[in-house]
Order: C-alpha cells, then sequence, then structure tokens
C-alpha cells in the first residue's frame, strides 16, 4: 500500500470539470458547421408545400396564400359563378384545357378537383403581372356590359373567365397556372403536393 497514492478529490473535480467544459466546447463548434450544411429557411420554404384551411371561405369569396413566392387564389365558386363557364367556351382561347397549365386531375369543365373550389396561380401568363378580380357581371366594374365575372390583369389588359381561362386574342399566351394540390380534408388543403401524395 506504500505505492499507492492517495487521490485529491478537488483534483477530481477539476478533471471531470475540465472534461466536461471541453465537451460543451467541441458540440458549440459542431452546431454551425452542421446548421450550415442544412437548407436555408429561405430555401425551405421556396419549394415547400403549403396548407391552407379553406373553412371559412364562403361562396363568393376569395383568398390568398403564398407558395414558391407566388400568390395562390383559391376561389370558392358560386352555382352562379359555374353557371357562367360553359357560357364562355366559344369566347376563351384554350376551352378544354389542352395545354399544360393544370395538373391532369384538373383538366376538367371546371380547372378543379371540386367544382366550387378553384385554385391558381395569380401571375398573368403573358408578363407575369398580377390579375384583378373582378367577380360582378356587367360594366359595374368597369368592364364590357356583356362582363360574366372572372379577371382583369391591369399590365396589358388580359381576361380570364372564373376557370382561369383566357379570353381570345388577348396578350396572355394561356390560361392561368394550376398548381399542384391535394384534400387534406373537405377544409384543408395542401399546395404543392399532387392529389394523392
Amino acid at each position: 500500500m506504500s505505492n499507492e497514492q492517495k487521490i485529491d478529490p478537488s483534483r477530481r473535480r477539476l478533471l471531470v470539470t475540465t472534461a466536461a467544459i471541453g465537451g460543451v466546447g467541441a458540440v458549440a463548434a459542431l452546431v454551425p458547421f452542421v446548421s450550415s450544411m442544412l437548407p436555408s429557411a429561405r430555401a425551405r420554404a421556396a419549394g415547400a408545400p403549403v396548407e391552407a384551411d379553406i373553412s371559412k371561405l364562403e361562396p363568393g369569396q376569395m383568398m390568398v396564400v403564398e407558395w414558391r413566392g407566388k400568390p395562390v387564389w383559391i376561389l370558392n365558386r358560386t352555382p352562379e359563378m359555374l353557371g357562367t363557364l360553359p357560357k364562355l367556351n366559344e369566347a376563351v382561347a384554350d376551352p378544354n384545357s389542352e395545354k399544360p397549365q393544370q395538373p391532369e386531375y384538373c383538366k376538367n369543365e371546371h380547372r378543379s378537383i371540386k367544382d366550387n373550389i378553384w385554385i391558381a396561380i395569380g401571375i398573368c401568363t403573358h408578363l407575369g403581372c398580377s390579375p384583378s378580380s373582378k367577380f360582378s357581371e356587367g360594366a359595374s366594374q368597369g368592364m364590357p356590359g356583356d362582363w360574366l365575372g372572372g379577371f382583369l390583369c391591369p399590365c396589358h389588359g388580359s381576361t380570364f373567365d372564373l376557370a382561369g381561362r383566357v379570353f381570345k386574342d388577348k396578350p396572355a399566351p394561356t390560361n392561368l397556372e394550376i398548381p399542384p394540390h391535394a384534400y387534406l380534408s373537405d377544409t384543408r388543403l395542401v399546395i404543392g403536393e399532387s392529389k394523392g401524395a
């Protein structure tokens, strides 16, 4: 027992404390390094799907959410609004949505999954302006007397019906784009993910 030395308890505490501080310092040094390898919040938001609650969206009302830095319109169309669509088939450039501005599941008369809820990117396909809503029929909003409701691009005068179909002989070459989307429930939807995803 003469060769054994007694261990000083204060020295033991010093060694344990030094090791703990060193471990905390190593973790602190790693956090910025690991964080730099993750995508930024801006990068995540650029492509991330967004959810929208449409439970309070009354018939005839439209709400706007942002997806990939673009305004996305969600319009709850009334039966009267839906009734205008067949009347405009001869007046719009692509009545059957033959050009690929919508997912296959929205390639129908209403350009939507559910007849009344219509979702579109609110950017004119001409030069990227955002059209204004002109839902009232007739000349009450400065539109022609035979106007049945829709959207007017203030930049160059392109007009779109309540399904985002562009009228003939307008600067916009194609219908408004319909983003991929799906319903999570009757009152919640996700924009940026396709149906069934």
